[in-house]
């Protein structure tokens, strides 16, 4: 599972994700990823967090659902940028989602997010 250290657990810290990042959407999930304050971030591991809502199905389906998508996001944290918070918000059509369909989905959200993170980085420092 996601390391305990790296899972996102203050409602600040997800409202400054969802509010201040960048978004990417995909038909199962929408990716959120934004930054720590730059005094909160000096050598800060990223935090990632899930909302799954009623929306998605009872009580059994969205804990499945979050399960495979800490899984998944596992193998996917050494992408992320030290002091990044990204949040993973799943859609209704994630709970019948094979892993394979939201690997795939996860991905392409995370490489247009990130791209864009470095572009805009980019363009600041130049």
């Amino acid at each position: 599972m996601l390391p305990s250290r790296s899972r996102m657990r203050r409602g600040e810290e997800f409202n400054s994700a969802v509010r201040k990042g960048g978004r990417s959407g995909r038909p199962t999930l929408v990716a959120h990823l934004g930054m720590r304050a730059p005094d909160l971030r000096a050598g800060e591991p990223p935090l990632v967090g899930f909302v799954v809502s009623r929306a998605v199905g009872g009580a059994v389906v969205r804990n499945r659902v979050k399960r495979r998508l800490r899984h998944l996001m596992r193998d996917r944290l050494d992408r992320l940028p030290r002091g990044s918070l990204l949040v993973v918000r799943a859609n209704p059509p994630a709970a019948s989602a094979r892993s394979e369909r939201l690997a795939a989905e996860l991905d392409v959200a995370l490489d247009r997010l990130l791209r864009r993170r470095e572009s805009s980085t980019t363009r600041m420092e130049g």
